[in-house]
């Protein structure tokens, strides 16, 4: 079934489960927080990862990836200046399938996917060599970057482990939108066996390297 969604164009990728704080001050996205605060709850809109063009501006956005993340609003926090800060947690994955430009904010005809498992006893399998590699991966970070990370016990559940790790992972966007956009959650796990098999082989070869940011998921400043 399709649903329709405000749609906000980002330079990162949202996962469902996790945390991203938002600051709105274009006029546009003023309008849609307006229109959303105007609604009944759960107020949500759609976190879409940019292909081509850049969050603000005049020429603004060009093209957009396939697949975003649905964002719940928490936390709305109304600014003197007409601006807000939010809160929002990323629930759910959706398809775009069409745009609709009549508003001044972009809205989109959208297809829920779910999070389907996929294989069961080998999601299992992989989610626990994930969590190995994914602990290995932050001690090799803290070691070139003569830094302590300290992360809480990683979840068991297979789907939980794959977005927390794809939005830990200092990755390129690309590579963070192929990991949203897999069909399910074995799928996602086997590619980030790979993805940190090669980023912790990259690492140890390296001097130093910055620390990825745990305590909280990439804030964007729109």
């Amino acid at each position: 079934m399709s649903d329709t969604l405000p749609l906000f164009p980002l330079g990162t990728v949202l996962f469902p489960g996790l945390v991203l704080p938002l600051h709105i001050f274009e006029d546009r996205y003023r309008r849609l927080i307006q229109d959303l605060l105007a609604g009944p709850e759960p107020r949500r809109f759609g976190v879409i990862a940019i292909r081509e063009g850049r969050e603000t501006g005049i020429t603004g956005v060009t093209a957009l990836h396939e697949v975003g993340c649905v964002a719940e609003i928490r936390e709305v926090n109304p600014l003197e200046d007409g601006e807000y800060d939010l809160v929002t947690l990323g629930t759910e994955r959706f398809r775009l399938r069409s745009l609709d430009e009549s508003l001044p904010y972009l809205r989109g005809e959208v297809e829920m996917i779910g999070d389907p498992v996929g294989d069961e006893a080998e999601a299992a399998l992989v989610a626990q060599a994930v969590g190995q590699s994914f602990t290995e991966y932050l001690d090799v970070i803290a070691e070139r970057g003569s830094a302590v990370i300290t992360v809480p016990e990683l979840p068991t559940d297979p789907a939980v482990l794959s977005y927390l790790v794809a939005a830990a992972m200092v990755l390129d966007l690309p590579e963070r939108q192929g990991l949203l956009a897999q069909p399910d959650t074995f799928a996602r796990l086997r590619a980030e066996r790979g993805l940190l098999a090669r980023e912790i082989a990259m690492l140890k070869s390296l001097g130093s390297t910055p620390a990825p940011d745990l305590r909280s998921s990439p804030y964007s400043p729109n």
